[in-house]
Parts: C-alpha cells; sequence; structure tokens
C-alpha cells in the first residue's frame, strides 16, 4: 500500500469516527478542519446525579501531575531549556469531541496469531509456549530468525537474525566474549527507497491488524537498513507511542522488529477537553526550571560587616589592577537580584497542526492508550515534532502516587560469581530420558548439568567448578557436552536453560 493510499485511507477513518484535527497556516489563520461525532454516540443527556453515578474512576498517570505531557524518543524537550518553551497555535484549534474512551490491554495473545506474524516476516517453524511467551527459535546451531511474543495483551514481539555461539577458541571467556544469540551485524549495501521499505512492511502490518496505521520511512540506520514506522489507528482514532517498528535490509526484507500484537480495548469514557486547553495546559507544563549555574540568587547575601571589603565609597573592592587608583564612589541602592537567564525570554515554538487521538501513557503500572492532543510543533531552527498533551477533564486525574524506595535484594547464598552459562542446545536419546545437552565453557573448569522437571517443562541447568581456583588459567571458550537423566521420558516437554529462562532448541 502507497504512502497516499495509505492517508486517504486514514483520513477516510478519521472522518467517519471521533476525531477532530486542524490544518493550521501562519499568516492568514487558513486552516482545514474536520470534526465528526462517533457512530452510535449520542449528545450526554440525564440528570447530574446519574451523571455523578455513572462517573470513571480517575487517572493516575505516573507521568506527572501536568497532565502527561510526551514526545518520541530523540525529539526535543517539550519544556526547553531554563527559559522554557511557549507553544503558539498558527490559527484556530478545534473543540474535539466531548468525550472518548481509554484503550487498555486485554486477553491472551494465541498460537494462530503469532503464526500468521511469523510467516509475514519469512519466519518457518511452530511456536511454543515457554512460560508466558510464544516463541520461534532456531534450531542446531542456534543461528538464524528469532521470533518472540508475551502471551498476555498487549503481546509484546520482537524479532531479530541471531548469530549461534562462539567457535572453538575464536572467543575469551567472560564478558570480553558475546554471550550466544548476539544481534547479527546489518550487511552492507545502499537502503532500499521509502517506496521499497514500506511495500516490505505491508503484509507485516496486516498480519497484526495495522494496514491503515500511518506509516514513515524516512530513518536509516547503519547506512544500508531503513527504518519503517506505523502509528497503528485504534478505535478510530490516530494514536502515539504505540508504534511498530521495522528494519528493512538492503535486500527489501525485514532483518528486525518490534511492536505490540493485540490491539486495546475499549474501556472507560473520559469527558476532554479541547484543543486550546490543552494547548494551555501543555503551555503550563513547559514552563522552565529558571536559570541554572552562576548567576542565580539562591540566597540572600551574608551579613555585612560595615567597612570590610570597601572603598572609600563604599563600592565593594572585589578586584582591581593594582596600580590603579582607588576611585571614590557613592552609595546607591543594590539591583535586584537577575541572572542572564532571567533576561531571556522562552522559546516560541509554532504549532501548525492539532489531532485528537490516544496517546500512550503509564496508568497505575499499566500501559494505556489515553485520549490526548497530539499536536505538531514545527520550530525554524528544526524539523516539525509531535508533543502530547493529555486531554482527559482534569477533575478525572489523579495525583501521581509518591514512590517507596525499593528493597536491596538479598543474594542467595548459593550464589557465586561465575558467568552464567547458556545451554545451547539438546538431544534426546533412547528411550527419552537421556538428555545431552551443548554449551560454551572454558578449560580450567569442570561443569555438572542437573535438570528440574514439572508436567509443562524439564529446565536444566550448568554448575561450574574452577579446577585450581587459585592458579591463571588461560580463558579459551570450548563447546562442552554433558549428559542428564530424567525420571521419565522428555516427550513433547520443552527443555528451558534455568540461568536465562529461555527455551533451548534441540538439535
Amino acid at each position: 500500500m502507497s504512502g497516499t493510499e495509505n492517508g486517504q485511507r486514514r483520513r477516510r477513518l478519521l472522518t467517519a469516527s471521533v476525531a477532530a484535527g486542524v490544518l493550521l497556516a501562519g499568516g492568514g489563520g487558513v486552516y482545514l478542519a474536520v470534526a465528526a461525532t462517533a457512530p452510535g454516540r449520542a449528545a450526554p443527556s440525564g440528570t447530574a446525579d446519574a451523571a455523578r453515578a455513572a462517573a470513571p474512576p480517575p487517572l493516575r498517570l505516573e507521568s506527572g501531575t501536568d497532565g502527561g505531557t510526551g514526545i518520541a524518543p530523540g525529539e526535543p524537550d517539550p519544556g526547553g531549556g531554563p527559559n522554557g518553551t511557549v507553544y503558539t497555535a498558527k490559527g484556530p484549534l478545534p473543540q474535539g469531541p466531548s468525550s472518548a474512551a481509554v484503550h487498555r490491554p486485554e486477553g491472551l495473545v494465541t498460537s494462530a496469531e503469532v503464526t500468521r506474524l511469523a510467516e509475514a516476516l519469512g519466519i518457518s517453524g511452530s511456536p511454543a509456549l515457554v512460560g508466558e511467551v510464544w516463541t520461534i527459535r532456531p534450531e542446531k546451531d542456534g543461528s538464524g530468525a528469532r521470533l518472540d511474543v508475551a502471551r498476555k495483551a498487549p503481546g509484546n514481539w520482537t524479532y531479530s537474525w541471531y548469530d549461534g555461539g562462539p567457535a572453538g577458541d575464536a572467543c575469551l571467556k567472560g564478558k570480553a566474549c558475546p554471550p550466544p544469540g548476539e544481534t547479527k551485524p546489518s550487511p552492507g549495501g545502499s537502503p532500499v527507497s521509502e517506496a521499497a521499505a514500506k511495500a516490505a512492511a505491508a503484509p507485516v502490518l496486516k498480519a497484526i491488524g495495522q494496514d491503515d496505521a500511518k506509516v514513515t520511512a524516512t530513518q536509516v540506520m547503519n547506512g544500508s537498513v531503513r527504518v519503517v514506522n506505523a502509528e497503528p489507528v485504534v478505535g478510530g482514532l490516530p494514536t502515539y507511542g504505540w508504534s511498530t517498528g521495522l528494519h528493512i535490509g538492503p535486500d527489501g526484507r525485514p532483518v528486525a522488529g518490534s511492536g505490540m500484537l493485540k490491539e486495546p480495548a475499549k474501556g472507560d469514557t473520559y469527558p476532554v477537553i479541547g484543543a486550546e486547553k490543552a494547548l494551555a495546559e501543555l503551555n503550563e507544563a513547559s514552563k522552565g526550571t529558571g536559570p541554572i549555574g552562576i548567576g542565580g540568587c539562591a540566597t540572600d547575601p551574608p551579613a555585612e560587616v560595615p567597612g570590610a571589603g570597601k572603598t572609600e565609597g563604599g563600592v565593594p573592592d572585589i578586584g582591581r589592577d593594582l596600580d590603579e587608583p582607588v576611585t571614590g564612589a557613592t552609595d546607591a541602592p543594590g539591583a535586584p537580584c537577575q541572572s542572564i537567564a532571567d533576561r531571556v525570554p522562552p522559546d516560541e515554538v509554532p504549532v501548525t497542526r492539532a489531532v485528537f487521538g490516544l496517546a500512550a501513557q503509564d496508568v497505575a503500572g499499566e500501559r494505556l492508550l489515553v485520549p490526548a492532543w497530539l499536536f505538531t510543533a514545527d520550530p525554524a531552527d528544526m524539523a516539525p515534532y509531535t508533543v502530547t498533551q493529555t486531554a482527559v477533564a482534569p477533575e478525572f486525574l489523579a495525583p501521581p502516587a509518591k514512590p517507596s524506595p525499593s528493597p536491596t535484594p538479598t543474594p542467595e547464598p548459593d550464589e557465586g560469581t561465575s558467568p552464567a552459562r547458556q545451554v545451547e542446545s539438546y538431544r534426546t536419546e533412547g528411550d527419552g530420558r537421556k538428555l545431552t545437552v551443548t554449551f560454551w565453557g572454558g578449560v580450567c573448569s569442570e561443569y555438572t548439568v542437573t535438570a528440574t522437571e514439572s508436567a509443562d517443562r524439564v529446565t536444566v541447568r550448568v554448575k561450574e567448578t574452577p579446577i585450581d581456583p587459585g592458579r591463571a588459567c588461560i580463558a579459551i571458550a570450548v563447546e562442552v557436552t554433558k549428559p542428564v537423566t530424567l525420571d521419565r521420558p522428555l516427550g513433547d516437554r520443552p527443555v528451558v536453560d534455568g540461568a536465562s529462562g529461555e527455551a533451548v532448541p534441540r538439535r
């Protein structure tokens, strides 16, 4: 789907749903406005008592008491420097709807949903549930494509290409030796065009139900990988902070990606404010922190000792040339305390677009999509960026909870300092009770493998014992194979590495 077709479909979608947007133009105040009422939603009615009885619970935003401002990573701080930022609309602002719903993750990701995503990414194999994560990982030497999807909504997923572990003595033991599963470096070559990257991402977006998302592909990484970012439409509204990202290699295929698989479900409906009030709250939250460093007046000057450190004229003698004659001066009332930062006005940034949508916010420990105004800031000295302001009426926002200090975890008595060993692969022998596991170790230690069985998995752990702890040892990585016997045949139970909690591929 081309960017033009995508934009046309998105505009049609917004027009038919609860949406309000304004494209503003400086100079004559020319603008385009879109505003509509959601299908099947009646105007507010009923008595005040009924309204109070149906009032939704207050939202406790964890981003602060400012109503939840936000920008994308790498974009300018909406508060600017010490003097703050003032966002100025270049035309009339829309009122928007009177109410809108919060959307929250619900449900569980199914194996079929994971399979559909895997097929779109070009990954073969069936997903296995390891703990609370669906996973498709390479067999044999551990190299190849890997997909992990959280079972619980919103179903965070990651896709990467992984290399296997170190080969022979090519890698040193310890931190200098990268662990198995290191991301494969991007190949050389030229990045594909924006159109080609969007076309490569289209099947993946369709598989996760985001083929109507707003798609951009301007970013290039490592000189050869083009990044496609997609902001999905949820409940008929554009979103911010709920994006899907895909890295498209020079050959036009996805080499990495991440996002959310489950679309959030509609939750409680809240009264919302218009764009004008939201912009005022954004400006209030974007006030500067005040002058910092030398030049401020944080405390009163110390009490003065008569005559101390002064010339005949009463002016403090804070420094002068030694051959400079002392000149008289008359006492003058002290000038008001003022730093250089006090005299600098706040940065003024034009706002050229205002769209009503949903922005990701942390609410009581849960990531939700909250009604918000999405403002496009267009400063003169940098590229345009998006800054958001929560649109939920202030009376429905609870103050953030004060964080409590976290206790320091106490290490287990048998915890040592040896690095954790990740089991690379396993194979079964005989009737399925004997496992042979393979992992990377060193030449100066001995290793034993234990297995803990349950009805749904077998967890294997590797214990390392130095042969001569007090003796210097050359750090060479070697492949180690050790057997372990189970109480009953493995059957269809997955084998899990006890150090990392990850599934172990069968060789």
